[in-house]
């Protein structure tokens, strides 16, 4: 017989009692506080936030890391990127300093702001730490938001924010600096004899400031940079770079465990889906235009104003006279977003469907246009008006055209012959764009690729929009939304934006 050991554990219950589990034992709940409007994001949040807030949050900040990826596939500067983003940080991540308020940190109104701040980007980080290159995107974009943010704050609030940090910095005595004073002016270029006397250099290990090495704007002896007050940004910088990164390790190892909370995965996956293209709805205030009543008769004239893949649609469909399903469908619904009504759709198809006869029409394609509607169908979607215009994420992902079909996404399901041919025929003809928008295909940055040409066909009128400052945050977002490209071209060529404002209610959705 086999001697049973009682002194052996039972393998099934090793988990239950390991000391080693208690890692990923619940986190007992602890108060944040938050003196500085700045964080680093080294203690993760453990207080219990409901579902809805969890979503909310982290689709606000993707918004504004998406727009800062954008900004950086643009080439823009660090100014430009910086009047890009703050009317938009401003509406979806708003973070005011303590001077802002008489009660300084402890206003509620500014915790609020802060905790936002705190939850989001860890929320964020669950959903970007699955891939490498999720990580190293994410990574990126915080890093440069951080810098903004830091760049943007008030002397006294930043000197603060970094007192508060331990990154383990050796603070340079008075009798160093004494000793080497004119080493530090020899070596830091724009120093004056009174930054050496404001008692706040530090010294570091030179590889943590390699931009100051690089720009010979530190003095260096001993494997030590001795960095004055000005210059210690980089430092911050690299120190939040190194644990923001240790941090996307360690999340990503716990991931696994994640998996098994069904109600999470599926919005941390949806999130990290959407970090290329964000998705989007329209809300009701997007389906009319002012003076622009949208009828059958009028879709030939208003195709100017839009995208690249509802003009391809259209044009296939006088052409052909005739689409195939999917085609219908995306179309169908687009015309529907622009507040077409149904008679009005009706009456367009039917018109445009000239090679078949009325009963023919009625017995195929009718039912399928007033279902999309909502007219007809089960309880849910007539209760929900029939289905939502297709976003460019839903273009991008479902659905891709086969043989003789037109729908789906130019610049993701074309050639780069047939995508200029598309583009030199609605009036593309600066080969700069071309250029522009070969690289972006090539580099799978389908929406940057779109706003490309819409900016270079609305050059003007964006300038003098900009000029009349009649933009708003809104109409200063990524275009991610078929009906948001045409929504916005239509108001810039008409001149209606100076007086209705750019639209409003570009919601992304789950």
């Amino acid at each position: 017989m086999i001697r049973h050991d009682t002194n052996r554990i039972d393998t099934k219950r090793r988990a239950t009692i390991d000391h080693k589990k208690k890692q990923f034992a619940s986190a007992p709940y602890t108060h944040q506080e938050y003196p500085h409007r700045l964080n680093i994001y080294q203690v993760p949040p453990t207080a219990e936030i409901g579902l809805e807030e969890f979503e909310r949050w982290a689709i606000d900040r993707l918004r504004v890391l998406a727009e800062l990826e954008a900004c950086t596939f643009r080439n823009r500067t660090p100014a430009e990127t910086l009047d890009h983003i703050k009317p938009l940080l401003d509406k979806w991540l708003r973070l005011d300093s303590n001077s802002s308020s008489a009660q300084g940190c402890t206003d509620p109104r500014l915790h609020d702001q802060r905790r936002k701040d705190h939850y989001s980007h860890f929320i964020l980080r669950l959903a970007f730490s699955s891939t490498e290159d999720l990580r190293r995107r994410f990574a990126r974009v915080e890093e440069l938001l951080f810098r903004l943010r830091f760049q943007a704050e008030n002397a006294q609030e930043r000197q603060d924010f970094v007192a508060s940090l331990s990154f383990g910095w050796e603070t340079v005595q008075e009798h160093e600096t004494r000793a080497f004073a004119q080493e530090f002016l020899n070596a830091t270029p724009n120093l004056k004899k009174s930054d050496l006397e404001d008692g706040s250099w530090v010294k570091v290990d030179f590889h943590t400031v390699p931009e100051l090495i690089e720009g010979r704007r530190v003095f260096v002896k001993a494997g030590k940079a001795y960095v004055p007050s000005k210059e210690q940004k980089s430092i911050v910088l690299a120190g939040f770079h190194d644990r923001l990164e240790q941090g996307l390790e360690l999340t990503a190892r716990a991931l696994p465990r994640l998996d098994e909370d069904e109600r999470l995965s599926p919005i941390l996956d949806h999130l990290s889906k959407n970090f290329a293209t964000p998705d989007s709805s329209l809300a009701d205030s997007d389906t009319t235009l002012p003076g622009a009543p949208i009828t059958a008769s009028s879709v030939d004239h208003i195709s100017q104003h839009f995208p690249p893949c509802m003009r391809n649609l259209h044009i296939n469909l006088r052409k052909n006279k005739h689409l195939k399903h999917f085609g219908r469908l995306q179309y169908t619904l687009f015309l529907k977003g622009l507040g077409l009504t149904m008679e009005d759709c009706l009456i367009f198809w039917r018109q445009s469907f000239k090679l078949i006869t009325d009963d023919t029409f009625n017995k195929e394609y009718r039912y399928n246009i007033r279902h999309a509607y909502g007219d007809v169908g089960g309880d849910a979607i007539r209760r929900g008006r029939g289905y939502s215009p297709f976003s460019c994420q839903k273009i991008l992902t479902e659905h891709p055209p086969g043989s003789g079909e037109s729908h789906g996404c130019p610049y993701r399901h074309f050639s780069v012959d047939n995508l200029f041919s598309l583009l030199q025929n609605i009036g593309v003809s600066d080969w700069e764009v071309l250029r522009g928008v070969k690289d972006d295909v090539e580099k799978k940055r389908y929406h940057i690729a779109c706003n490309r040409v819409f900016e270079w066909a609305h050059t003007s009128e964006l300038q003098q929009a900009k000029a009349d400052n009649s933009l708003k945050a809104t109409g200063l977002d990524t275009i991610v939304h078929p009906n948001t490209y045409f929504k916005r071209s239509y108001l810039l060529k008409s001149g209606l934006n100076r007086e209705t404002g750019p639209m409003q209610g570009d919601h992304m959705e789950m």
